[in-house]
């Protein structure tokens, strides 16, 4: 098992969390970017960069990650076509995208898109606070733990 991180947007709390477990757990960890990215000294933490450019980190993620893996990526679209091929994507505010809610998280991504391309609404999701890193840390350790008893 490996987890891969869409990093351009990740909170660092989110990733220093991440750490921790695969350091206790032995996990290897793969940050995705399109920025250079703080070295770490972690043998179990590497990194890639990917040219700037739209979705160029979802795709090297959504190409590379496995079934056996867990995305971390608040990019809906990007978890879509990890669960469409049968993996497990995390949000950073610890909400597990499924089958049953990434179509409707889609569809809600799109209108808000929408609505703010005409000036309706302004603004994005309110600042990540502590619930947000607590949900977080619990949704994470009980996915990795599932997916950990799975694939054993």
């Amino acid at each position: 098992m490996k987890i891969w991180i869409d990093a351009d947007a990740s909170p660092r709390i989110v990733k220093e969390i991440v750490f921790r477990a695969a350091d206790r757990l032995q996990l290897q960890v793969c940050l995705v970017a399109n920025q250079p990215l703080t070295k770490h000294h972690s043998q179990l933490i590497s990194s890639v960069v990917v040219p700037e450019g739209p979705d160029l980190a979802d795709d090297y993620i959504a190409e590379h990650a496995s079934t056996r893996d867990l995305v971390i990526t608040a990019d809906i679209p990007l978890a879509a076509r990890i669960v469409e091929k049968g993996g497990v994507a995390l949000d950073p505010r610890g909400e597990l995208y499924t089958e049953d809610n990434v179509a409707e998280r889609l569809s809600v991504r799109d209108l808000m898109f929408e609505l703010r391309a005409d000036g309706f609404t302004g603004g994005g999701p309110a600042p990540f606070g502590l619930v947000d890193r607590q949900r977080f840390a619990s949704s994470f350790d009980r996915t990795v733990t599932r997916l950990l008893k799975k694939h054993s």
